[in-house]
């Protein structure tokens, strides 16, 4: 009679926490932006990797892209990127799939599959870089193909091997690298 007495309390106290991390757990994986950021965080993570990975804000060129005038303008592009599959790793390399808008083209979209770290205390990425960029498709096809790729990057640390799938990659090719100093597609030199 006493063991019941002294494993109820422990019942009613372990029970929630248990059942709240079941709950959580099973709300987000470990591949999406909302396990490890709230909304706001993630809004302001995507805002930051938006002004990375989109044309520059009218006047703003690669060197003025973060000043607080052009913030705006970043914000408002935000219901046209998501973030499909986002990672952090314990020594906090994140990998990240981006599906976004292809210039005009209302359906179709490309996906960024990149890493970077985040600047100490911010969601500011530091060491960003666009590993790879899918070529124009369907939001299914920019998941499934991009996704792959996703899961490769964080398995291996790099995609080399699939360079050449162009159905899979459009960038890097023979004519544009990725340049982390500058964070823009660059010329290789190579003419078309």
């Amino acid at each position: 009679m006493q063991v019941a007495l002294f494993y109820t309390p422990m019942k009613k106290i372990l029970a929630p926490i248990f059942i709240s991390l079941f709950i959580f757990s099973a709300c987000h994986s470990k591949d999406e932006a909302e396990y490890y950021f709230s909304d706001a965080e993630r809004d302001t993570l995507l805002t930051n990797v938006i002004t990375l990975v989109s044309e520059n804000a009218v006047y703003a060129n690669l060197d003025t892209r973060f000043q607080k005038k052009f913030r705006a303008e970043y914000v408002s592009r935000l219901p046209l990127y998501h973030f499909v599959k986002l990672t952090k790793l314990e020594n906090g390399d994140c990998y990240f799939l981006l599906s976004r808008p292809v210039a005009n083209l209302k359906t179709l979209r490309r996906g960024v599959v990149g890493k970077f770290t985040l600047k100490e205390g911010s969601l500011q990425p530091e060491n960003f870089d666009e590993v790879v960029n899918t070529p124009h498709y369907s939001e299914e096809l920019v998941v499934e193909r991009g996704s792959f790729l996703f899961r490769e990057l964080v398995k291996k640390g790099n995609l080399d091997e699939y360079l050449s799938m162009r159905h899979y990659v459009e960038w890097p090719d023979k004519y544009l690298k990725y340049d982390k100093v500058k964070n823009t597609w660059v010329s290789t030199g190579v003419t078309r």
